[in-house]
């Protein structure tokens, strides 16, 4: 069987877990040819497996001539950084979330990707989750009307103060780029997005610290706005210890809701705006007919590996591309500005001054989260 040769730049938290999926027969199209990591000790796991070579120095393994891709798994600034010079090199890419912390630096990395030719993807395994298809399935076939209404409660990010205390670069301006938006929620924007459509603009209310001792947001609220005048609300925290998650979308022939591992589906015989205008009476509703649809969720990670892998060897579709990234960041970007400016922002968001706002937070960081 065809494989790819893989190299993977970083073993942290989830580098080490793409490691072993691989390792554990995961994905069959990968064979992992080399590992990275600036801390010598966290390749040890990787010497347990003759055949890989290691590394400390991304360029090093870039330039060995050992991979046909690598994995990228190393805090967030350094995303395009990584992945722009193995474009250069002519070397695919699966980067994980998010594609990067500010919107220009991710735009670059999108325009060498095109560039270079090579295949580039992105890390959204939740994509693969069969509720979550299928609301897209639904929503882009036009089988829910006209959009009026998303509605996504997404706050089983629990996070106690010990995870923050577990690294110096997590949540904060100038490790990480940011909290919940950059590190938990963008695979939730990514699926807003993917799903829903990109609004035009957000209105966000962003809270910094409110449930830890960070200087970044653990805990939001957006509104976004449509062209057509459908609105997009979405709340996330890591500070709610007994989380929810429910996406809600309303369209003008019906409504979906995805909870407890459930697609609940309610199709309305006559289109609400036509039933408004024509019913006799004023307290008359609708008929609908309801469905359900369950499937088991996947792993996904190892799914979107593989499908990644795949690509390169036979030309077929990614879970991902990794060019989409950079809606799921527009989207956390703008939420930032607006709260920062304490007004509207647009999307596509004004890239000086929000990196403007960035910088001057990665040099007032306080917090010593102890």
């Amino acid at each position: 069987m065809k494989k790819i040769k893989l190299g993977i730049i970083g073993l942290g938290n989830m580098g080490s877990g793409h490691f072993y999926n691989v390792m554990g027969g995961k994905c069959p199209s990968v064979e992992i040819s080399a590992v990275c990591d600036i801390v010598p000790e966290k390749m040890d796991k990787a010497k347990e497996y003759p055949g890989v070579a290691l590394f400390t120095d991304y360029k090093e393994l870039l330039d060995s001539r050992l991979v046909d891709a690598v994995l990228i798994a190393v805090p967030h600034y350094d995303h395009p950084t990584i992945a722009i010079e193995s474009f250069k090199r002519g070397i695919n890419v699966l980067t994980e979330k998010p594609a990067g912390v500010y919107a220009r630096q991710v735009r670059e990395m999108n325009e060498c990707a095109e560039k270079s030719g090579v295949k580039f993807g992105i890390m959204f395994n939740q994509r693969t989750n069969p509720m979550y298809a299928k609301a897209r399935e639904i929503v882009q076939s036009g089988e829910l009307g006209e959009l009026k209404r998303m509605v996504w409660i997404i706050t089983n990010w629990y996070r106690t103060q010990a995870y923050y205390n577990s690294g110096s670069w997590r949540a904060t301006w100038s490790g990480e780029g940011g909290g919940v938006l950059l590190n938990q929620a963008p695979h939730n924007l990514d699926l807003w997005q993917w799903i829903f459509g990109m609004p035009k603009r957000v209105r966000a209310f962003c809270d910094f610290g409110k449930y830890h001792n960070i200087d970044v947001e653990d805990d939001v609220t957006i509104f976004g706005e449509y062209e057509n005048g459908a609105t997009a609300t979405f709340i996330s925290t890591t500070g709610d210890a007994c989380g929810t998650n429910r996406l809600e979308i309303t369209g003008d022939k019906g409504k979906i809701v995805i909870e407890h591992g459930k697609l609940c589906w309610w199709k309305l015989e006559t289109p609400e705006r036509e039933f408004c205008f024509t019913a006799k009476e004023g307290f008359a509703v609708p008929k609908n007919t309801y469905e359900e649809f369950t499937a088991p969720e996947p792993e996904g990670h190892p799914e979107v590996l593989e499908a990644f892998a795949k690509s390169i060897l036979y030309g077929t579709p990614m879970v991902a591309r990794g060019e989409e990234g950079l809606n799921s960041l527009s989207i956390s970007n703008a939420s930032y500005l607006s709260t920062w400016t304490n007004d509207w922002a647009e999307i596509p968001t004004a890239e000086a001054l929000f990196e403007k706002h960035l910088e001057e937070r990665c040099k007032n960081e306080k917090c010593s989260k102890k």
